[in-house]
């Protein structure tokens, strides 16, 4: 990450793009063109503010970026993109400085692109198999597909040309999408440009799903999200808010007595995970689900405005190694934490959090305890939390997910004083839409059985996302999202 000056950045990249550009380049001079930075806020500054930590590239920056593409003609970034985008096409564009024709391009499969672009791992996806990438040595040297994709997308935004995909003639035809999430709104476009009505079910009192209530204001403004659930709204889908399915309203109803012709289920993984031990009882420990939805959809942070309280703590715990720790970690600096720690019982190596995100929170300050757990919450005569006993590990062989155990090293336990404890260990699925629909088939965890189609064990009813996944990430939920729409236009065709 570049924490230089917007302006220097921007003289730097133009002067490069001159340079670049003026001789015909051969692959191996764009293989010579390094990787651009994307400016940010200094971490000294950040940790005190609210705001987005990335700054977006420059047009330079953008357009130089964009000349390290070789076009590939087998587009192997594309088999690496869940919703297809045609990656080089939007390159292209972005190179010949059509930065809304490259939005266009992108839109055709994508319609959250300012949000795909700011979290999605692209690390682990299109920029994984790219050949710049691979001859260079490695995914951080890729083609920065993501920072080009925020690119197009906001200039389209800040330009004023935001622009949504054209309705088909009605076809009488109406669709129910519970949650407003990634996989949700996904769906509710693909089926809406077929001409069906679309009403979407939301649980909350904001479109977005994870978007708005789990992922930060300073990794991606809210703003943005409301901006983007808006653009189906200029296309004719109709949004009920605090409609909970399963309470509100049954699944079977919709179908039975409402007259929707099919429903799609995306409610998501909303159910937090807790480790299990001695003591996650105690004043002083959340879920990072509470932790966040509190700071980010309730804006807690904002306490003079806010309608909800957030705990005050000088020392954090954050147990867990994702995204969702490295956001709770990175919040709690910011609400005003003297000290934050992230115990992982694993290495830096295994952790399953984007790269960025670990650089950014140990930039921020954030303390990471790499090989350690917890074993129990202690506290004090108040009942509050007041400390951890923390176990050491060592790894031994890879388990089933391909990373190594973890095997705890008997008569380490150590005492590590600290007053609030995020837990973000994973989520599981919220049972209310299995438990009020019986014939609804589900596995163990309560993750909804589809076949290769999207389609449940209910004739019509359609799922995707983290609710089948389990916890996944946006633009996979996106990709179910999409192959569900499909299934869907197919059998009302």
């Amino acid at each position: 990450m570049s924490h230089a000056d917007a302006p220097e950045t921007a003289e730097r990249a133009r002067m490069e793009l001159e340079r670049v550009r003026s001789s015909p380049l051969t692959p191996k001079a764009r293989l010579a063109i390094p990787a651009q930075d994307m400016p940010c806020q200094e971490p000294s500054v950040r940790r005190g503010n609210m705001r987005e930590v990335a700054k977006g590239y420059t047009k330079d920056q953008a357009m130089l970026e964009a000349e390290r593409c070789l076009q590939c003609r087998n587009a192997p970034c594309i088999s690496g993109c869940p919703v297809k985008v045609d990656i080089p096409g939007f390159i292209g564009r972005v190179r010949e400085g059509d930065f809304a024709g490259a939005a266009s391009v992108i839109k055709r499969t994508n319609l959250l692109p300012s949000i795909c672009g700011r979290v999605c791992p692209q690390e682990k996806q299109c920029q994984l198999p790219c050949t710049v990438g691979k001859a260079l040595g490695g995914v951080d040297k890729a083609i920065q597909i993501g920072r080009l994709e925020r690119f197009a997308a906001d200039y389209e935004r800040e330009s004023g040309r935001l622009s949504a995909p054209t309705a088909a003639a009605p076809t009488g035809r109406k669709i129910a999408v519970v949650g407003a999430g990634p996989a949700g709104l996904t769906c509710a476009v693909d089926v809406r440009r077929q001409g069906h009505a679309v009403i979407i079910f939301e649980a909350f009192h904001k479109a977005g799903g994870v978007m708005v209530y789990g992922i930060p204001e300073f990794r991606l403004p809210k703003a943005l999200v409301a901006s983007e659930a808006a653009v189906l709204e200029s296309m004719g889908v109709d949004y009920e808010m605090s409609f909970l399915v399963g309470r509100t309203r049954r699944l079977s109803s919709l179908l039975a007595e409402d007259g929707f012709d099919a429903v799609f289920v995306g409610t998501g993984a909303g159910l937090p995970k807790f480790m299990d031990i001695p003591g996650e009882n105690l004043v002083g420990v959340f879920s990072a689900n509470e932790y966040l939805t509190r700071t980010n959809l309730m804006k807690a942070y904002d306490a003079a405005r806010a309608a909800t309280p957030i705990y005050p703590s000088k020392r954090v715990a954050v147990l867990g190694g994702g995204n969702v720790a490295m956001d709770s970690a990175r919040m709690a600096l910011r609400l005003g934490a003297e000290e934050v720690r992230i115990l992982y019982r694993r290495t830096r190596e295994e952790m399953p959090a984007r790269a960025e995100e670990v650089v950014h929170a140990m930039e921020e300050g954030v303390i990471f305890e790499f090989l350690r757990s917890p074993t129990k919450v202690l506290g004090d005569d108040t009942g509050r939390a007041a400390a951890l006993e923390v176990l050491t590990y060592e790894l031994g062989e890879p388990d089933e997910s391909g990373r190594r155990r973890p095997v705890a090293i008997r008569g380490s336990e150590t005492v590590m004083p600290f007053d609030t404890i995020i837990v973000a260990v994973g989520n599981e699925s919220n049972p209310l839409i299995s438990r009020t629909t019986p014939e609804l088939k589900v596995d163990r965890w309560g993750h909804i059985l589809v076949d290769e189609k999207q389609k449940t064990s209910i004739e019509r009813v359609y799922a995707g996302g983290d609710i089948v996944l389990g916890a996944a990430t946006v633009i996979l939920a996106m990709g179910e999202g999409r192959r569900a729409a499909a299934a869907i236009n197919e059998v009302l065709q």
